[in-house]
């Protein structure tokens, strides 16, 4: 979609406004010729967080000519990754202590390209290995425009900071999941159940991480968030459901919630105190009742850290 975008936008001229520092309306009869990377910038940081799921993800992005005309000769360009524009970010802008990426952990298409004359636009695809990642650590990979042979760099569009939020409770964990056909989880469990799968718990910030329940679709998915009063306890923690992933896999389908996820059977959990990690992750029962339309399902997600 970005790729798209970035195509639709070059093919348009919208860019031609918008490559120099403080400088919007651009006039480009009068400036020249300026080399940008479309979206990119501190600007756009939010933009290049990679989130998507799965183990390999791969980002795109654009090498555009900015100017009043197309050019009559070729224009070739580098891009570099620059992990002093990481210490810099750190130092400046963020509480997350990113680390830089592990060269095993990523590819980059190319560093060197040329955008031929009468061209605009040129792209750059960048693979990274999220499954060599420890999950509960946070990674920026900044890559920047480094060389053009016409005109300059763009002050603003000349970064694109690739960034992977880590999680300490993120990572592989063993999922048990038990189902009683009732509201108040007693008797034998139903042939629903589950134990020893695998699954992961995914990180959405430094202080909220989300995965999924056993039950009906496995759509279903948790939020959890908690707080971090040093480097060693965890506090305040919480837990609901995604309202977009309930909607989908239980109220489209006539399921209703009638008893909203808590910590559940063995856990103790007490919301006041302070825990250890290896505390914490002692909690990961989670509990809740729904109503199918005709019966009611206690539910129990159990996951234990790998």
């Amino acid at each position: 979609m970005k790729k798209l975008l970035i195509f639709i936008l070059a093919i348009a001229g919208i860019s031609l406004s918008s490559c120099l520092k403080d400088k919007p309306n651009t006039d480009f009869s009068s400036i020249g010729t300026v080399l940008e990377l479309p979206y990119a910038g501190l600007q756009y940081f939010s933009r290049d967080a990679v989130t998507a799921a799965g183990d390999t993800v791969i980002e795109d992005f654009g090498v555009n000519i900015a100017s009043a005309k197309p050019l009559s000769t070729d224009t070739k360009y580098t891009v570099a990754v620059d992990y002093t524009l990481l210490d810099s970010y750190v130092a400046a802008h963020s509480l997350i202590a990113y680390q830089q990426l592990p060269a095993n952990s990523y590819v980059i298409s190319k560093t060197s390209g040329t955008i031929k004359a009468g061209q605009r636009l040129d792209s750059i695809k960048v693979t990274i290995y999220k499954g060599l990642l420890d999950p509960s650590k946070s990674y920026m990979l900044p890559i920047k425009l480094a060389s053009t042979s016409n005109g300059v760099l763009s002050g603003n569009f000349n970064a694109h900071y690739y960034h992977i939020i880590g999680n300490p409770f993120a990572g592989p964990y063993t999922w048990n999941f038990t189902r009683h056909n009732n509201s108040d989880g007693s008797g034998a469990p139903n042939g629903g159940s589950f134990s020893g799968a695998s699954t992961t718990i995914y990180p959405v910030s430094p202080t909220n991480f989300e995965t999924f329940s056993g039950y009906y679709v496995q759509t279903e998915k948790y939020e959890v968030t908690f707080s971090q009063p040093d480097g060693t306890h965890f506090n305040n923690f919480q837990i609901f459901f995604d309202p977009a992933s309930i909607a989908n896999a239980f109220t489209a389908n006539g399921i209703s919630v009638t008893q909203a996820p808590v910590f559940g059977f063995g856990t103790a959990y007490d919301p006041a105190a302070s825990y250890t990690y290896d505390q914490a992750i002692q909690l990961f029962t989670f509990q809740y009742v729904v109503f199918n339309g005709a019966a009611y399902r206690f539910c129990i997600d159990n996951f234990v850290h790998q």
